[in-house]
């Protein structure tokens, strides 16, 4: 099998429509109708909205989880996209976790996942936070995006699982991700 990745110079939000719709591409190809989504505030969530209007695709949005950082998801979007008959789903950010489960297993989870790019630990973290919360079945196929900060820059297929069954979840494909796998300045040499 031969398919298209593509890859981003740089990080973050200037890649969020070409992003949405390379995932939309995906999805009609695979016949996958769900897509898990990450929007902090709900300008990804509303544009993938408005770009897919017309589509047969399903939208799980996670926001970050009440009291993670000031930043807070749009509550008249919320409203707009339950009415369109798409989810929000707010739930513990699995990664963020490092004091309630008492190790660092989370952190080195999220750090070896981020050796692809922040949108990869993303893509993972939420798609095991909506299947926690039933949005999504074990081995259900969807289409997940994610980004670096800002807007969506990272998108793959996978066979979604729950964070109990984490040996479950598999990315079957990326379908685009940034080049970088930091933002910033690379760190200096000694």
């Amino acid at each position: 099998m031969e398919e298209k990745v593509v890859y981003f110079e740089e990080p973050g939000k200037a890649n969020t429509e070409t992003t949405l719709k390379l995932a939309l591409e995906r999805a009609k190809a695979r016949g996958i109708k769900k897509v898990v989504m990450a929007s902090t505030l709900g300008d990804t969530a509303r544009l993938a909205s408005n770009l897919w209007k017309k589509e047969e695709i399903k939208l799980i949005v996670v926001p970050h989880q009440y009291g993670f950082s000031g930043m807070k998801f749009d509550p008249a979007l919320n409203t707009e996209l339950e009415k369109q008959g798409h989810t929000v789903h707010w739930g513990t950010m699995l990664f963020h976790t490092e004091r309630f489960y008492g190790m660092n297993t989370p952190t080195i989870m999220a750090n070896l996942l981020r050796t692809f790019c922040q949108g990869m630990k993303v893509c993972v973290e939420i798609v095991l936070m909506a299947a926690d919360a039933g949005h999504v079945e074990i081995g259900e196929k969807v289409v997940v995006v994610a980004g670096s900060g800002r807007g969506a820059d990272t998108a793959v297929v996978c066979a979604a699982s729950t964070s109990t069954r984490l040996a479950d979840l598999h990315i079957e494909e990326i379908i685009c991700k940034p080049l970088q796998t930091r933002q910033g300045p690379p760190p200096p040499r000694e």
